[in-house]
């Protein structure tokens, strides 16, 4: 069954991304933390849902990009009740949650969300900008687009990319107020790619993010 508890889920980031556009990247980053109650979707089958991406045009705009449709395969194989769409509704939900942990620098939130590689990235990110007596004003104002951008199983371990297209507003503000960097209003574009992981037929239901990168 596929608990898009994962919802809510986001290791090992060599350099986290999050510090400039998104507050300062630095270049990794993973659980898709355990979604609150009342945004659990229920979980539903996801065969049909792989075989009606395939029959649609191969367009932008599609969920699923080409090449991934064998791991996805291979996940529905260890967990029947894995569905498509309700994995990118989760996985946005975790995108922006883990962002905004970030950005206010919620190092608790982001160890409940991350793995604790991914948690420590995140943390000595933050710790970095408070040393400096930065700030961030960020804004997540709209994800314009999420895709599986592939998917695999080693053993019992499934790993899901999902490609974001998402427009941000960013602002740092030094130790006195001031702007040193980026403004509210004007968006800026941001790419990014996310692997989340799990153990198919764990009783944890949680996806973990075990990457990130730079699309």
């Amino acid at each position: 069954m596929f608990y898009v508890i994962l919802l809510a889920l986001i290791a090992a980031f060599l350099a986290l991304r999050l510090y400039s556009a998104l507050g300062k990247r630095t270049g990794h980053e993973q659980p898709l933390p355990p979604r609150r109650p009342d945004d659990r979707a229920p979980a539903a089958a996801l065969p049909r849902a792989v075989a009606e991406v395939q029959a649609e045009p191969r367009t932008a705009a599609r969920p699923i990009e080409a090449g991934a449709e064998q791991g996805l395969r291979a996940v529905v194989a260890g967990e029947s009740g894995f569905d498509v769409e309700q994995f990118l509704e989760g996985a946005k939900g975790a995108y922006r949650m883990t962002l905004e942990a970030f950005w206010r620098g919620d190092e608790e939130e982001l160890r409940q969300l991350a793995t604790p590689e991914v948690a420590d990235a995140f943390v000595e990110a933050i710790r970095a900008r408070e040393a400096a007596g930065e700030t961030l004003e960020n804004r997540l104002v709209s994800i314009e687009r999420a895709s599986v951008a592939g998917a695999s199983v080693h053993g019992r371990e499934a790993r899901v990319s999902v490609r974001f297209d998402a427009d941000v507003a960013a602002v740092t503000r030094d130790a006195d107020g001031n702007v040193v960097a980026g403004s509210l209003t004007d968006a800026v574009e941001t790419h990014d790619v996310w692997t989340f992981a799990r153990t198919l037929g764990d009783r944890d239901p949680n996806w973990k993010l075990s990457d990130t990168d730079e699309a």
